[in-house]
């Protein structure tokens, strides 16, 4: 017999026959014998368990154990002594069968066995039915069933843990995070739980997600224990800090198919790699150019970056969709100066080895020629691999040109694609082969043709395309412009056989440029504009159209391929939809804009960074369709709802022409009530190339705008994102005072984000004012504001601030730790230039104590730098890696670093200012080991000339506002004119 107490209790016979128990006495009785197999209870202690209040007499406990002797037969429970006791083997006990596999799957993951460990474990987990001892739940409870509740319980999780664990080294990490998400949430102060949670995200690549993991542990621990992390946990941190986080770049998409008949020809476009450093893929639209670019890049290299080209509409934007796709900024968290995207990507890529695919090119050839022309100039190592429908014309171009299939390999297409929506698909070969000619043996018009034999077999199917296209017996001399008709005629006869509902839902859904969540569809698709009586669209339309491979489900978003989407962009403008269509799309991303831009401000910061971003082409279209209607206030508001995403992801260039489009428009006289949203378009505007010209034009309105916004009690106005960005950008202006006393202002506001942002900001007076403890004061208080409200972006700027004050009043394993705290949060934001120059003022606060950690943070900003392509942290790690040869005694390398630093820093941006100067003083330093006095006062005096075009000055307090140490503050304003 079995018996069963981790959940109800049961008792089963050897055939699985369950024995009936009767009431809730008899099973509580059981279930306290149960507990210890063998070991004999006494009558008083059952007594007490079951009735703490003594109710439960000698006699009525012995006719519950007379009956349970009935039920089970009466050599199960034994008279002994004073008591009772189960005579079962512990191994017919659940909770016994459990704890010994719960034993043996640890003691096989302590003997790296993970695969065994990971199965006695699952085996030991599914015995479990529900709560531990359940039939004990309705009785006031005695401290033997507690104690044995708790126990089991504690059991269970760490057999859980102990699973997880062996998941985890068998490469399991996806699967992981969201059980233990879950299980962090019910245990939240549990640090192994925590640690197997960081562990997984950092192996799925999600470093920053990793870091936040660690800091909201490390708030809780604090918070509600008042302790710190564990040493494992601490550790663990540590790993995190040193790793080298690596932007996400896009992969070529996974394929859902086989692929039929082009091995031979991905071979030979991958070897045309290995000789050419652009190869081009050219053909009608399709013919398989996207599909073969993939498998050939599969071949060809490992590292690998697939920019998706068809969704871009203007080639303006082609740097920034290149620079999206390795997964990298287009600027750091602080606005102004820096690079623009063309420069930065040359940074990025300079010294990398990778195959960059450019698909869909057609559209915007010359600008992709331009682009594929400077890359290749300057980064030597990369190679790309186009898709066109027509040459790029680079020298060095080699052509690959696509054809379509070959009768045998149309056919296998065919039959395989068939297979694929109707089981045991056969044919005769005579109809297939028909059905291939007249679709000239293009892939993607046979897919679509496959795709129909849910609903009618082959010879229905060959007839109706005979109707509709034509026998194709002069396929042979069709050229490129004929098999594009052929596709478009295929494309229309899919469409024709769509129901209302479908052709409705498809030609509305073209107006997302790059494809859309599901509920995202539904919301434009059912939008205005739709006839009387044509109904509510359901989701199962969009599931249809999936079916009928006019839309496909990728990565957990519907898209439409090309082709089909400009057919039905045709067909929209044919049912006068476009506007109404359009017009619901941008409502769509304006709602959703506005709804996610209080939660950037807080903890759902990462989460909604990753959902604006996966719809950054939905924002550029819907602005692009405001510009181009001259509907300036859906622009303004448009602008202003997104300035924080924006700036936050680092993606602001994007929108700059944009919106120096509409200051060009407005002038200085905005739509009424949108002069916030007017100094957020100014802001926007200054950040792209050219951005001086509108900032200096519109920055004294747009301050006049934004100060009336904010004026007065209250709540303020809709977007304080905007106050934030306005004082970083006036920062750096002769006349910033205005700025900071609006900012500062706003220190009595209802929200906590604008308080701590406030406090920041204020913190800046008393610093000038030399009152370092009052500043450090606000900085502090900003701090804990951005920590309460779970801000990163906010919280890193604070942090830098005050690890600089740390380090200034000597204090350098404070400036250390502030660091730390802010390294965590910049990477998990992805900011990886940030976290190079993070890296750079920890190694400055670290090199005198440890120069050997010193340099490997040096090293590691100098990795960082380049492949973020950030030239402003690449020259501070140069400088830093120069300082340290210095000291090493080897002026040669540390001149060859300082001149390279100098080569990639902008003399007239402040973010630079330092490291120039640091660099400057630094070749001084090194002619004066060479004896050569001339050239170091000549150094000396360069390095004060720059400090003066930046800060004004070059005095020792104007140079300590630009972070030099005193040694560099003493040589350079020795020097000053």
């Amino acid at each position: 017999m079995r018996f069963s107490i981790l959940g109800e209790t049961l008792a089963r016979h050897d055939d699985g026959t369950a024995v009936p128990l009767g009431g809730p006495a008899r099973r509580a009785l059981l279930t306290l014998l149960l507990v210890r197999p063998r070991e004999v209870v006494t009558a008083e202690r059952l007594a007490d368990e079951m009735a703490p209040d003594g109710s439960l007499s000698a006699h009525a406990l012995q006719s519950q154990v007379s009956r349970l002797r009935a039920a089970l037969g009466t050599d199960v429970i034994e008279r002994a002594g004073a008591g009772y006791r189960v005579a079962v083997d512990p191994q017919d006990v659940d909770a016994g069968r459990f704890e010994r596999l719960a034993v043996e799957g640890r003691a096989a993951l302590a003997a790296a066995e993970p695969e065994r460990a990971r199965e006695l474990l699952r085996e030991a987990l599914e015995l479990w039915r529900g709560p531990a001892l359940a039939d004990l739940a309705h009785l006031p409870g005695g401290d033997t069933a507690r104690a044995v509740r708790v126990r089991l319980e504690e059991l269970r999780l760490g057999a859980v843990e102990d699973r997880i664990e062996a998941g985890l080294r068998l490469g399991g990490h996806r699967e992981a995070v969201a059980e233990l998400r879950e299980l962090t949430g019910l245990h939240p102060l549990r640090e192994r739980l925590a640690a197997l949670l960081i562990r997984a995200l950092a192996a799925g690549g999600g470093q920053a997600e990793a870091l936040a993991a660690y800091e909201e542990t490390r708030g809780r621990l604090a918070d509600q224990l008042g302790s710190d992390p564990s040493a494992e946990l601490v550790s663990l941190h540590r790993e995190l800090l040193e790793s080298d986080p690596s932007p996400v770049q896009v992969r070529p998409p996974a394929q859902l198919t086989s692929f039929v008949g082009r091995d031979g020809e991905a071979a030979e476009v991958a070897g045309m790699l290995r000789v050419a450093r652009l190869v081009t893929l050219v053909g009608p639209g399709g013919v398989g150019k996207t599909r073969l670019s993939v498998e050939a890049a599969g071949v060809a290299a490992d590292d690998v970056c697939f920019v998706e080209l068809a969704s871009l509409r203007e080639g303006s934007g082609l740097p920034q969709a290149v620079l999206a796709a390795l997964g990298l900024r287009e600027s750091g968290l602080r606005p102004g100066g820096g690079q623009g995207p063309v420069d930065r990507l040359a940074t990025a890529l300079a010294d990398r080895v990778l195959l960059l695919v450019l698909d869909n090119c057609e559209h915007l050839a010359g600008e992709a020629a331009a682009l594929a022309g400077r890359l290749l100039a300057v980064c030597p190592r990369l190679r790309i691999l186009a898709t066109s429908r027509e040459p790029l014309a680079v020298t060095g171009e080699h052509l690959w040109q696509v054809r379509p299939l070959d009768d045998e390999a149309a056919v296998r297409l065919f039959t395989e694609r068939a297979s694929a929506v109707r089981r045991g698909f056969t044919a005769a070969p005579g109809p297939v082969e028909r059905i291939c000619a007249a679709l000239d043996n293009l892939p993607l018009a046979i897919e679509l043709a496959a795709a129909r034999l849910r609903t009618m077999d082959v010879a229905d199917l060959a007839e109706r395309l005979d109707d509709r296209l034509g026998l194709a017996a002069a396929r042979a001399n069709r050229g490129a412009d004929e098999r594009h008709r052929t596709l478009r005629a295929v494309v229309a006869w899919s469409w024709d056989l769509l129901s209302g509902e479908e052709q409705r839902a498809a030609r509305r859904f073209t107006v997302f440029p790059g494809g859309a969540t599901a509920g995202a569809a539904l919301t434009v698709c059912r939008g205005g504009g739709v006839a009387a009586g044509a109904g509510v669209l359901g989701s199962e339309v969009l599931e249809s159209l999936v079916d009928k491979s006019l839309l496909e489900l990728v990565g957990g978003r519907l898209r439409m391929l090309e082709t089909v989407r400009a057919y039905g962009a045709e067909r929209l403008e044919e049912a006068g939809e476009t506007a109404s269509a359009g017009g619901a799309h941008t409502r769509y991303v304006l709602e959703l804009a506005r709804t996610a831009d209080p939660l950037l401000r807080g903890a759902g910061q990462p989460e909604w960074l990753e959902r604006l971003a996966a719809g950054h082409g939905d924002l550029l279209s819907a602005l692009g369709r405001a510009v181009g209607d001259g509907d300036w206030e859906t622009a303004l508001e448009l602008l202003a709802a997104t300035s924080a995403y924006l700036w936050i992801r680092g993606v602001s260039g994007s929108v700059a022409e944009r919106a120096a489009a509409v200051l060009e428009a407005v002038g200085d006289a905005p739509p009424a009530g949108l002069g916030e949203a007017y100094a957020a378009c100014v802001l926007l505007a200054a950040g792209g190339p050219g951005g001086l010209a509108p900032w200096r034009r519109h920055r004294a309105r747009a301050g006049e705008l934004l100060a009336a916004a904010w004026d007065g009690d209250g709540p303020g106005g809709r977007y304080p994102v905007v106050l934030l960005l306005w004082m970083l950008r006036n920062a750096t202006e002769p006349d910033p005072l205005d700025a900071f006393a609006l900012v500062s202002a706003q220190r009595g506001r209802p929200e906590p984000w604008v308080r701590a942002v406030a406090a920041y900001v204020s913190g800046f007076g008393p610093l000038g004012a030399g009152d370092p403890a009052a500043a450090e004061r606000a900085f502090a208080e900003a701090a804990d504001g951005f920590r309460a409200v779970g801000d990163g972006w906010g919280g890193a700027l604070v942090l830098d601030v005050l690890a600089g004050m740390a380090a200034a009043r000597g204090d350098r394993a404070g400036a250390v730790a502030l660091t730390d705290e802010a390294l965590a949060l910049t990477e998990r934001l992805g900011a990886l230039e940030d976290s190079a120059d993070l890296l750079v003022n920890r190694a400055d606060h670290l090199v005198d104590a440890d120069p050997a950690r010193a340099g490997a943070d040096y090293a590691r900003a100098e990795s960082l730098a380049r492949r973020a392509g950030g030239s402003a942290a690449l020259a501070a790690a140069l400088r830093g890696l120069g300082d340290l040869a210095l000291r090493e005694g080897d002026p040669a390398r540390a001149e060859r670093l300082y001149r390279e630093a100098l080569e990639r820093s902008d003399p007239h941006w402040v973010k630079s200012a330092g490291s120039r100067v640091r660099a400057l003083a630094g070749l001084g330093r090194v002619a004066e080991s060479h004896g050569d006095r001339a050239a170091a006062r000549a150094r000396y005096a360069e390095a004060a000339a720059s400090a003066t075009a930046v800060v004004g000055g070059a005095d020792p307090d104007a140079l300590r506002l630009l972070g030099l140490p005193q040694d560099v503050v003493d040589r350079v304003a020795a020097h000053a004119s």
